[in-house]
């Protein structure tokens, strides 16, 4: 598994990693007051690195939609 740049969304830091023959990412926070991501990153295997990225941006912003709602 090689990893490449980071990326910074919302908070967060996404890591776009090579797996098999797709890309995943792992979300990561990186203030005490976000919450972490559940999903497993191989959970957002998809052929081309831009579309795991923006997988995890979409996870980000559902996990922050439901916790701005409690």
């Amino acid at each position: 598994m090689a990893t490449t740049e980071t990326r910074q969304y919302r908070g967060y830091e996404i890591v776009p990693m090579r797996q098999w023959e797709g890309w995943c990412a792992g979300a990561y926070p990186t203030r005490a007051d976000l919450p972490f991501l559940a999903r497993s990153t191989l959970r957002t295997l998809a052929e081309r690195k831009e579309v795991a990225v923006a997988e995890a941006k979409q996870n980000i912003d559902r996990i922050l939609a439901s916790v701005d709602r409690h």
